[in-house]
């Protein structure tokens, strides 16, 4: 299993209140269509329902991540359905301060060694791109 951490994303919401958004995911649905074009466009063509997140790529179609765990007061799990390998995305949120949460989201997925070098990279960027996401529909 090769895990891709993303990097530490601060948002201005404390613990509790940022799990609690998990609890109806697709209420992001709105706040992604706030988001200008302009950024959007990096984001991605993805989409929330009540548990799960949709993520539509040119390379491999739709990846459907349904939340398999949560554990209060921040971890989230999400498998992938569907998929011909094991993916799992999770999310942990860890207090900084009253106000404040620091949100790190790790994609875990089971390819070859051999296959790292080459899929790594964009793992990596997934990862990197899904905290990135979470902190601006969280902030």
């Amino acid at each position: 299993m090769a895990k891709y951490e993303s990097k530490p994303v601060a948002v201005n919401q404390p613990i509790e209140a940022l799990f609690d958004r998990f609890s109806d995911i697709s209420l992001f649905q709105q706040k992604i269509e706030e988001i200008p074009a302009e950024e959007r466009a990096k984001i991605g063509d993805v989409t929330f329902e009540a548990d799960a997140i949709c993520i539509n790529t040119p390379q491999v179609g739709q990846l459907k991540f349904q939340v398999t765990e949560r554990t209060a007061p921040g971890h989230i799990v999400f498998s992938a359905v569907g998929s011909p390998i094991p993916l799992s995305m999770v999310i942990d949120i860890k207090s900084i301060s009253e106000s404040a949460s620091e949100v790190v989201t790790a994609i875990d997925v089971e390819i070859p060694a051999m296959l790292r070098p080459l899929i790594g990279g964009k793992m990596q960027e997934a990862a990197d791109k899904f905290g990135e996401m979470i902190g601006k529909l969280n902030g």
